[in-house]
């Protein structure tokens, strides 16, 4: 079988084991489009590719995944250099998200911490810190979840041990959240 061949069977295997994913996916959809509607905010961390990841998401909520409609407030904590590099130099990296989490979070407000591994630090500080202001809080994780299983709300656990076939079905389930939440949101 060639490289490409069984990268493809990979990447099927990975999103066959997304099925489950299907109820708490619909009840963190629901949660962005409550807290949308009701006038509070998206945050969205992740470190590296999940960075990017959020950094897209946050984006189709700002301008608009598919159909037209009006804008909502979301963002990606991890776009800032400058924030981010003050931070970690005077603080730690470690409190790179919880730091803005905890500057711009309120009560109402959701957050998605996105780790392919489970185990960025940085990503559990800021859904800690998000619950502790109230906010929901929705984990989209990989692998069997590492530390941060069972540390938010609501949990999206990717299972496998490829890191590229885990971004790419965490990206499936960040496209469905939009197409959930965008059948909802006010179009004005």
């Amino acid at each position: 079988m060639t490289h490409y061949r069984r990268s493809l069977e990979a990447a099927r295997a990975a999103f066959d084991a997304l099925v489950p994913l299907e109820e708490p996916l619909v009840r963190a959809a629901d949660a962005v489009t409550a807290a949308l509607v009701s006038g509070h905010k998206l945050m969205l961390c992740g470190n590296g590719g999940s960075s990017s990841d959020a950094a897209h998401i946050a984006a189709e909520f700002v301008c608009r995944f598919v159909g037209d409609r009006r804008p909502y407030p979301a963002l990606a904590l991890g776009v800032d250099g400058g924030l981010l590099t003050a931070i970690g130099n005077d603080y730690e990296f470690g409190d790179a998200f919880s730091r803005q989490v905890r500057a711009f979070g309120q009560s109402g407000d959701v957050l998605i911490g996105i780790s392919s591994s489970g185990k960025s630090r940085n990503v559990l500080a800021a859904i800690e810190e998000a619950r502790r202001r109230g906010m929901v809080s929705i984990a989209l994780l990989g692998r069997d979840g590492g530390f941060t299983k069972s540390a938010a709300e609501i949990e999206l656990i990717v299972p496998g041990e490829n890191t590229a076939r885990i971004q790419e079905a965490q990206k499936f389930l960040l496209h469905v959240l939009c197409e959930l939440a965008e059948e909802k949101l006010p179009r004005e």
